[in-house]
């Protein structure tokens, strides 16, 4: 008997190999997805705010311009936005610099008509978090703060900052996770993120499946960490509250 022949190695195994062969495409996948997600936040909590304040002030315009944005930007769905914005858009900016002379062919950047198109899409979204977390700070301490003579940039920091953000957790928690799958989507317009690469991975290789799990596990883990940080905040801004249940 050959005791020196090699094992003959698993399937298991022959799967592991092959994505770390490929492990460099993954990381670089999601890197990508979390710079695009992060880049979509920051524009999204800009336009929840602005659009919190609009319907919330007494300016009747601005009302009805933010109840204009969240009832179409909701209406619509993401992937639909996603196209329009990137291949219409490409349409409308060439089509202007050709009518005004002022630039020649413009090549839309994905990951720019991504993260803003997200960016967009969940500014609805949060538009209606931080109006429900600004309306469930009790009146009477924002009227305390003005007879004290607090001017309103101080009862902004000390009284609907602090509550506000209390009160949106739950939402903002539940509006970042489905922001951070949504990056997904952008895919389809050629952006080289975790989901992209790894589908190309897949079917040069021939192994699509292993390959989008590794994607499954990637997005879980990315979710699960996610998560973990908010609800540590959640606990970190509830903690007076708790002590005085």
């Amino acid at each position: 008997m050959n005791c020196g022949a090699a094992r003959p190695r698993s399937q298991t195994e022959t799967v592991m190999d092959l994505v770390f062969e490929y492990q460099s495409q993954l990381i670089a996948g999601t890197l990508v997805t979390i710079q695009l997600a992060l880049a979509s936040l920051a524009v999204s909590l800009i336009l929840g705010l602005l659009g919190a304040w609009a319907k919330l002030s007494p300016n009747r315009p601005a009302q009805k311009l933010a109840g204009a944005y969240t009832s179409i930007v909701r209406g619509i769905p993401d992937l639909v936005l996603i196209l329009l914005v990137f291949y219409g858009g490409q349409v409308t900016v060439n089509a202007i610099g050709v009518s005004t002379g002022l630039w020649g062919y413009v090549d839309v950047n994905q990951f720019v008509s991504g993260f803003l198109t997200i960016g967009i899409i969940f500014g609805a979204y949060f538009t209606e978090t931080f109006r429900g977390a600004i309306m469930a700070i009790p009146r009477g301490q924002i009227e305390a703060g003005i007879s004290c003579g607090m001017p309103k940039s101080l009862i902004f920091r000390r009284i609907i900052w602090p509550q506000m953000v209390r009160y949106a957790l739950p939402g903002f928690t539940n509006n970042w996770l489905v922001q951070l799958k949504t990056t997904a989507l952008v895919s389809v317009i050629g952006l080289q993120d975790l989901v992209y690469n790894a589908f190309t991975a897949g079917r040069s290789t021939g192994q699509l499946f292993t390959f989008m799990a590794a994607a499954f596990v990637i997005y879980l883990v990315l979710t699960a960490l996610s998560d973990i940080g908010l609800r540590a905040l959640e606990r970190r801004y509830s903690r007076g509250v708790v002590r005085a249940v």
